[in-house]
């Protein structure tokens, strides 16, 4: 069953005065009565079919997800992509054991901290960076998906691309999100050889300059013929011909970058353990560093710790403003301290430890919002000695995917896929976009006092990363929810809000998913015009909270419960084309 949610329904409703549901518990059944059932939620209705098609074949939640990201990478191009990379996490519902699968870009062996600086010391300006071969790190997320499926892939390799061929083979309908996201970032494609390649533009553009119009078929037999060199032999990507078109095009005026064939040789993804955090007797976990995860971790932990919720839930501006300081005292220590720890110390364990966050959770006062917030020291709760780097000056964009899968052995993706910015780098290789990741580095090695910054540029490095799927547990470590979105820096506000709405005032996925963002950084709150009522914003500022209404957030959240009686519920964010699927298979 297809389960489409409706945007306009969804804005008919008040996030914030209407009254809410406690999440849905099925009537209990016997395990001979209850069928398996598996579901799929993505951002995008092709790649949530591709998902359930591959379940339905018989396959495992990581073939599920293989297929998925062929998709998106074709009909979703401004998000993810192979040209990208990402973080996977993984249940195994046998073992009860959670792995990460991190496959973030790295900097080439040529890259210096101050490639994105001009000859005097300022900036070339993010837009520069960003259309440019300066921009982009080893794609990690072919190497991600083939390691993944080393170790728990069912069907054949090769075999999850057949969706994904035959859309860009066949085509696909220009969906009215791409088109307006070519509408209003089509004017930094370059157009002329002097600006860059041009192969973005002629992709989305018709012969007479103008936009290709929502429901026209867009081809791609480049990626359809990529695909079937990957299903062949996926070394083609990092060694073979693949390789050789994306360092040319990475190493191509203006702005050429250093990739070379040797960083694409040597790029490998990593098996992670997931850090995780205690929230309301669950438990929350997610990638370790180069992501942000550590964040939502914190978020949870401060609010575990800190003054407890008023009733209501969600429609008390208390509570609100109670995780708005929390959100702003984790930020602080994410923005002080995440950086790949391969390269720098960071103080996973001190970040995470109950006492530290007991200490940030003291400071949050219920009614009265925070004037200022400051990084902690969760060096002084590590059995280590302390490394301090200079203030942050990084700054992340949006342009990313998250999905969920959930196969009928209980088995469980969550998964969160980028090419950093709006269509990456803008630069095209086997009909793929090439990521810009390397921008989520900080452009500034130093700060103004001279203090290198965590997460300044270095050969081999991962930049930071905001991305941030998450896997919840109960005590007996079985599964009982995942989600995540993308969004740039908001990820961790915007994933944080659902396990807020789900484990904290008790809603339905779609009703944690459907309420209003809200991004609380520094001394800002950033909030959904549309979807917060007056009284919200109104009592927020009167609580001393900076308020800024927002036009749009840009979510794309997905997320799947697991009742106590075994079925799934899904969420599905109205803010994207979302799409949820729910397969039932024979017992």
């Amino acid at each position: 069953m297809r389960l489409l949610i409706s945007l306009a329904s969804v804005l008919l409703m008040s996030a914030c005065t209407t009254s809410v549901t406690q999440a849905p518990v099925s009537q209990p059944l016997s395990l001979s009565e209850r069928p398996r059932e598996g579901m799929v939620v993505t951002a995008n209705p092709h790649a949530t079919q591709a998902g359930a098609d591959v379940l339905n074949a018989g396959g495992s939640a990581v073939d599920a997800a293989i297929a998925i990201q062929a998709v998106l990478s074709l009909v979703e191009p401004q998000s993810s992509g192979l040209g990208g990379g990402g973080f996977m996490v993984y249940y195994d519902a046998k073992s009860k054991q959670l792995t990460v699968y991190d496959g973030r870009e790295t900097a080439p062996a040529g890259a210096i901290d101050t490639q994105f600086l001009t000859e005097s010391g300022e900036s070339i300006g993010f837009l520069n960076a960003k259309h440019s071969g300066l921009s982009t790190g080893v794609p990690g997320m072919v190497s991600l998906l083939t390691l993944a499926h080393a170790d728990h892939g069912v069907l054949p390799w090769g075999s999850q691309f057949n969706n994904a061929i035959a859309l860009a083979e066949n085509g696909f309908a220009i969906s009215p999100r791409l088109h307006s996201l070519i509408e209003r970032f089509g004017k930094y494609l370059p157009k002329q050889a002097s600006e860059g390649p041009t192969d973005a533009y002629h992709y989305f553009y018709d012969k007479n300059g103008q936009p290709r119009v929502v429901g026209s078929i867009l081809l791609n037999p480049d990626y359809a013929q990529t695909l079937r060199r990957l299903a062949q032999d996926p070394a083609d990507f990092y060694r073979g011909e693949i390789a050789q078109q994306i360092v040319a095009q990475t190493s191509m005026s203006p702005r050429a970058g250093s990739l070379s064939m040797t960083d694409m040789a040597a790029y490998k993804a990593v098996k992670r353990d997931v850090v995780c955090a205690g929230y309301r007797g669950y438990k929350l976990c997610g990638p370790p560093p180069a992501s942000s995860w550590l964040a939502v971790g914190m978020i949870a932990g401060i609010l575990e710790s800190g003054p407890a919720f008023r009733p209501g839930g969600p429609e008390s501006a208390v509570n609100w403003q109670l995780f708005a300081d929390a959100q702003r005292l984790a930020y602080a220590d994410r923005d002080q301290y995440v950086a790949d720890t391969e390269y720098v110390s960071v103080p996973v364990l001190g970040m995470l430890d109950s006492d530290y966050l007991a200490s940030r959770a003291a400071q949050l006062k219920a009614g009265k919002g925070l004037p200022v917030v400051e990084p902690g020291d969760p060096w002084v709760y590590e059995s280590r000695a302390a490394s301090y780097y200079g203030k942050d000056a990084t700054e992340d964009m949006a342009g990313t995917t998250h999905f969920v899968v959930v196969d009928g052995d209980g088995n469980v993706v969550s998964m969160t896929a980028s090419v950093e910015s709006i269509f990456g780098s803008a630069r095209m290789a086997g009909g793929m976009f090439l990521n810009n990741q390397l921008t989520d580095f900080s452009f500034q090695p130093r700060d103004e006092q001279g203090q290198p910054i965590a997460n300044r540029v270095q050969p081999g490095k991962r930049p930071r990363s905001s991305m941030s799927p998450t896997i919840v547990l109960n005590q007996a470590d079985e599964f009982v929810m995942a989600t995540g979105s993308p969004g740039g820096n908001s990820i961790i506000a915007y994933t944080a809000k659902t396990l807020v709405g789900v484990l904290g005032w008790g809603l339905t996925p779609q009703q944690a998913v459907d309420l209003p963002n809200m991004v609380a950084r520094g001394n800002k709150v950033r909030i959904e015009r549309e979807r917060a009522s007056a009284e919200l914003v109104d009592g927020l500022r009167a609580m001393g909270l900076t308020v800024a209404e927002s036009e749009g957030e840009n979510s794309g959240l997905s997320v799947v419960l697991k009742d106590q009686n075994g079925a799934l519920h899904g969420g599905v964010d109205p803010r994207r084309e979302g799409v949820i699927e729910r397969v039932v298979f024979d017992q």
